[in-house]
């Protein structure tokens, strides 16, 4: 399925990892990218910053600081301004950090998105894409495929997430609106966020710091490259009706092997510290993709050794930056 036409797009969240990445190929293929971003202090604003300085170079794109739960500030952007689809990647994320702090999670998440659905009714707004998580599936059996149980989330974040997608449904249900809910599974790559595993053990590695590793390091994940994820997004806002889709790599990793490969293109040896294993953890994560293979034409293309190669690549030409950086909670 290609996707043709042209639009003017808002995507929340745009300073993120996953926004700056969606909004750089709506812009490579000549839509008009309006970005918002709170730019907040969960990790350090300074990388959400430079991700910015790279869209800045796009005619199409034009951003705004503001956020997604304030009503007035959507209203000023959204008011008989005609876009034709909007991309909410907008959250608070991480699942440790939801568990200290769920009222926010639920804020943002959750009342942020109903905030968006409104204005999308209001303004005739017939596209909407939502970021979800593969922390939904919650203790499933894998390959996670959509129609498995998605009610007994282990953490606030899953659970915002899913109340977020429910919402999204009923406006499908009530007032027509296309709604595809995408559930990504960890993604990484260059410029990726500082509390994410690949991104943390790179630095950490590099500096001859202890690298932090929650259970034995045989735990999976179904790491999946920044690139490919963006693609499946974009490709997303030509569904109609409502769908409910996984991205994923469909092939889970243990996490001792991607600090291997992260040793090899650094040619530096890691120093694992180990700790108990959280609550929250899931064992191994799985896309079943087949559903995305089936709407979109799409496939993951780059395998995990790729990416993590690019990933280094991409910190060795911006070690100092990176380095600078606040170190981010988890």
């Amino acid at each position: 399925m290609l996707w043709y036409c042209l639009m003017k797009v808002l995507v929340t969240g745009a300073a993120g990892f996953i926004g700056h990445k969606v909004a750089e190929r709506l812009l490579k293929t000549g839509n008009e990218v309006i970005g918002i971003d709170d730019l907040n202090d969960y990790y350090d604003p300074k990388l959400k910053q430079w991700r910015l300085s790279q869209l800045k170079q796009y005619k199409g794109f034009d951003f705004h600081q503001g956020d997604i739960c304030d009503r007035r500030f959507l209203e000023s952007l959204l008011r008989g301004a005609g876009f034709d689809a909007v991309v909410n990647l907008a959250a608070r994320a991480g699942v440790r950090a939801s568990i200290r702090d769920p009222v926010r999670y639920l804020r943002v998440n959750t009342e942020g998105t109903i905030n968006l659905l409104e204005l999308c009714k209001e303004e005739g707004i017939g596209n909407f894409v939502l970021s979800s998580t593969s922390s939904v599936y919650s203790m499933n059996d894998v390959p996670y495929s959509e129609d498995l149980r998605t009610d007994t989330p282990i953490s606030p974040y899953g659970a915002t997430k899913k109340a977020a997608e429910l919402l999204s449904y009923s406006y499908h249900y009530l007032f027509g609106i296309n709604i595809v809910v995408l559930r990504y599974f960890t993604v990484y790559g260059p410029a990726g966020r500082p509390d994410m595993s690949v991104f943390k053990f790179i630095k950490k590695i590099d500096a001859g710091e202890p690298v932090p590793v929650y259970g034995d390091g045989h735990q999976k994940r179904d790491f999946t490259y920044i690139d490919d994820i963006a693609e499946a997004t974009v490709k997303s806002l030509c569904l109609q009706g409502y769908h409910t889709i996984n991205l994923g790599n469909d092939n889970p990793v243990e996490l001792l092997y991607v600090i291997n490969l992260i040793e090899k293109s650094l040619n530096k040896k890691a120093t694992l510290q180990f700790y108990p294993v959280h609550p929250s953890d899931m064992k191994v994560t799985w896309a079943d993709i087949s559903r995305a293979r089936d709407l979109l034409g799409w496939t993951p293309k780059v395998k995990i050794e790729e990416g993590i190669e690019r990933t280094v690549k991409w910190y060795l030409q911006n070690r100092q930056m990176v380095q600078a950086l606040r170190e981010a909670e988890e």
